[in-house]
């Protein structure tokens, strides 16, 4: 595999913004990367708060932030809940709101290039695609702090790559990506999978998204 699995009883790093972002030194993580207009706000606090619910009415105390307490849940009620959340999220992605620049081929290959320039220099890049208002990525970090950094890197070259070559100003990302750490081997091959089926899900045609496969 790419790297290790999360484990659970090995240090953790946790970034508080808007919401948690959890981080292990050498463990694979699924990061998604959207548009700032890909997804509406309204939307996004909507889903904060079914997730609250979908858990209070399990019985789960709510007072800290949701993406602290599904680690704690069993395995058949946390993938219950990635199951169900996720799809939202990534149906509503599928749909292509938004102005999907990144179906042009040009910025798509900035985007590319970017995740490309310093594998196995600052990370480790798996499997990705760049679909027409988000980007979904498998990658090793070789620190904790060092997946938040090269996000945020990644974030603002690209934008203002992107920016740059539309003759343009303004926010091109949201800037919270979605990450979530692998935990174990069928979900790894699972994503990987997502990540080569995405385009076919969302009915793109060839040339409207770019997709790599990383060769073990």
């Amino acid at each position: 595999m790419l790297g290790n699995l999360f484990d659970p009883k090995a240090e953790l790093f946790i970034q508080e913004h808007c919401r948690p972002h959890w981080s292990q030194a050498g463990s694979m993580v699924f990061i998604t990367f959207r548009t700032a207009d890909s997804i509406p706000r309204e939307v996004l606090d909507r889903w904060d708060w079914e997730k609250r619910e979908w858990l209070q009415a399990r019985g789960h105390v709510t007072s800290a932030h949701w993406s602290l307490i599904v680690p704690t849940l069993s395995e058949r009620e946390r993938t219950d809940f990635e199951r169900e959340f996720n799809r939202c999220r990534e149906n509503c992605l599928d749909s292509c709101h938004g102005r999907c620049l990144l179906k042009r081929p040009q910025i798509a290959q900035i985007v590319a290039n970017s995740l490309l320039h310093f594998n196995h220099q600052r990370y480790v890049l798996g499997d990705f695609i760049v679909m027409p208002n988000h980007v979904h990525l498998l990658a090793v970090f070789p620190t904790a702090e060092a997946m938040q950094q090269q996000c945020d890197s990644w974030l603002h070259y690209t934008a203002f790559r992107i920016n740059q070559s539309l003759g343009e100003k303004g926010k091109f990302w949201q800037q919270e990506p979605f990450d979530h750490l692998v935990r174990s081997p069928d979900q790894y091959e699972y994503l990987r999978q997502y990540i080569a089926d995405n385009p076919h899900k969302a009915r793109l045609k060839s040339g409207e998204y770019l997709y790599r496969r990383c060769v073990d």
